[in-house]
């Protein structure tokens, strides 16, 4: 049987706010917000640096209810770590993001981009192109009376929003909340329009625009194909876009293909036809190229004889220099951003959001999508350190956020005040303490 005591040390089991603190001070957050206005309220002597550092303190935990500030009323490493003058209480930080406007969210955004400019490295999916995954997901916020919510495409009651992932990383590099009625390319061209002027703030030069069929828009060809005209010889954007057969028929779609696709019969009663083909669109001066996939079974797998072939038909709008078979397969790996709406959903969390109010829950989405990057970044650089415990023989190429927040954020310390100086202290058994310092000298100094 142990014996329980309380003693006079102040311990932490939170230590790595302090990478999230030194990241958010490289991008000079801080500084921007508290730029911004301040309500005049009576008794606010809470900077909004301090209150939009607090709830990305929270969510960089896996916390998104306001009442989850309240233990770190009383912790002076929550505060220390994070580099802000006051924890407010649940009801101040509530109130205050109420107030707040899209000031907000665009201050959070160029901090964001400025880390992924100059904290990240973003991997390419094909020769220098870096791909841009814009997708939307839903937040299921069922049984709840929230401002917004409403019937989703999945039948659910929730919000809708659009996201922009940047990189075989992961980043999030926009998004846009949307009400849950909201149909996924309804603003979808402005929002596509605003990603991309995100872009010259970085050093690539290529990207790949992928889209599911649910955006089958030539709004959004254009929108690329304007701004290429814009950047020329800086910055090009490519796209692959899977189409919405709507009305076409499969049959006319097999006719072509057995005409110029080639053929491949991966097994007896299985025909796969794969290439490309053009399409004069109106308002286009050059006609479009379509790369499609037509599988004609005769049979199943099992042998059994069909009474009539099936016939499945994949397209795709696209303007990538590549092969069939590598548009194809390129545009599969689109599907890893649902990989990313997991984590935003269920690791930072912000599946069920905090607040009754739409805007506020906005304000909350895009802290949400710096401290994604924030521990993004993190995670990354983590697996860049050669002696990271986490370094195996197959190469690790992302690290799942909640994995980042179990090994690095939730860091027990203790903290010790020695010298006029603040002094993490970290157990004698601590697998990622090497990690964690080896990454905050790096962003601290």
């Amino acid at each position: 049987m142990f014996i329980l005591r309380q003693t006079n040390e102040i311990l932490t089991s939170h230590s790595g706010l302090a990478l999230v603190g030194s990241l958010l001070k490289k991008s000079g957050y801080a500084e921007a917000m508290n730029s911004l206005p301040t309500p005049e309220n009576r008794g606010n002597n809470f900077s909004n640096g301090d209150i939009a550092i607090s709830m990305i303190g929270l969510l960089a935990q896996g916390k998104c209810d306001f009442e989850n500030i309240q233990p770190h009323r009383q912790d002076p490493f929550f505060p220390l770590a994070l580099g802000i003058g006051r924890t407010p209480s649940a009801p101040r930080l509530r109130q205050r993001l109420d107030q707040a406007n899209a000031q907000w969210d665009e201050a959070a955004l160029l901090a964001s981009v400025w880390l992924l400019k100059d904290c990240a490295l973003h991997s390419p999916c094909f020769a220098d192109y870096i791909p841009l995954d814009l997708d939307v997901s839903i937040l299921n916020n069922e049984d709840s009376n929230k401002e917004g919510v409403s019937k989703t495409y999945q039948l659910v009651d929730g919000f809708a929003p659009m996201f922009a992932y940047f990189g075989q990383e992961g980043y999030l590099l926009n998004l846009e909340f949307r009400e849950g009625k909201t149909h996924c390319q309804n603003g979808t061209a402005q929002f596509l329009q605003r990603t991309l002027d995100l872009l010259p703030a970085f050093h690539h030069q290529k990207y790949l625009l992928r889209l599911d069929s649910g955006n089958d828009s030539v709004d959004n060809i254009r929108v690329c194909q304007e701004f290429n005209k814009a950047h020329a010889d800086k910055l090009h954007v490519d796209y692959i876009i899977k189409r919405n057969l709507r009305k076409e028929s499969v049959e006319d779609w097999l006719r072509l293909a057995q005409q110029v696709g080639s053929l491949t019969s991966p097994r007896p009663g299985k025909k796969v036809y794969i290439g490309k083909t053009y399409r004069q669109v109106a308002d286009f001066e050059e006609p479009l190229e379509i790369v499609f996939k037509v599988i004609e079974r005769t049979s199943s797998a099992t042998g059994q004889q069909f009474l009539l072939p099936e016939i499945e038909v994949e397209t795709y709008w696209n303007s990538l220099p590549a092969t069939a078979e590598e548009v194809i397969e390129l545009y599969h790996a689109h599907g890893t951003s649902e990989q990313y709406h997991s984590e935003f959903k269920g690791d930072i969390p912000l599946e069920r959001l905090p607040s009754g109010y739409f805007q506020t829950n906005t304000r909350v989405m895009f802290l949400g999508l710096l401290t994604f990057n924030i521990l993004r970044i993190i995670g990354q650089e983590s697996l860049n350190y050669a002696a990271s415990p986490i370094i195996t023989k197959e190469r690790i190429r992302r690290r799942r956020l909640r994995s980042v927040m179990q090994d690095l954020v939730y860091l027990a310390a203790r903290l010790i005040i020695h010298g006029r100086q603040w002094v993490l202290g970290f157990g004698k058994i601590s697998p990622f303490y090497d990690t964690f310092r080896h990454l905050y000298l790096k962003w601290a100094s």
